[in-house]
């Protein structure tokens, strides 16, 4: 039981650090020549990321940043509880509280990649210089696992 423990709080920690990468690095949509990267704050050209995004002042972007900051703070604070509730909840309880944090956490992620993916990945992708970046990618991967752990913690009893 102790493993299964420390390898959700391992597999948490990696999801927060994810998030976090996702969120700060500019690197949602890359040119292929890799000249060229746009993220979710500025756009990043020959290694300057000083240059702001021509959209940066829709409401969408707006909202995507809004949801991934979100998402980040619901993982931290159920990282937190998790830690809590390890050490103070009684033997035989759910870890109900963390789970449903994380799958709020899951459902921020949601709306914010998906709101990305549909107002501006796929515009951006439509021409044949461009692909995703990892960042896009990190974010779809931290939407896999915030689901699994949110799942895993409402299942998991304390022994």
């Amino acid at each position: 039981m102790l493993v299964l423990l420390a390898g959700i709080f391992v597999f948490h920690t990696a999801s927060v650090i994810m998030l976090f990468v996702s969120t700060i690095a500019n690197v949602w949509v890359v040119a292929k020549n890799g000249t060229y990267s746009e993220g979710l704050w500025n756009i990043c050209e020959n290694g300057k990321c000083n240059v702001p995004l021509p959209h940066a002042e829709e409401d969408a972007l707006k909202s995507v940043q809004a949801f991934m900051i979100l998402a980040i703070i619901f993982s931290v604070i159920s990282l937190i509880v998790f830690i809590f509730q390890l050490f103070t909840m009684e033997k035989g309880n759910r870890f109900f509280l963390s789970g449903a944090m994380m799958l709020v956490c899951w459902l921020c992620i949601l709306i914010a990649v998906s709101i990305y993916t549909n107002k501006y990945a796929n515009r951006a992708i439509k021409s044949s210089v461009d692909h995703h970046g990892y960042c896009f990618i990190l974010a779809w991967i931290c939407f896999c696992f915030s689901f699994i752990i949110g799942v895993l913690y409402l299942v998991l009893r304390k022994k």
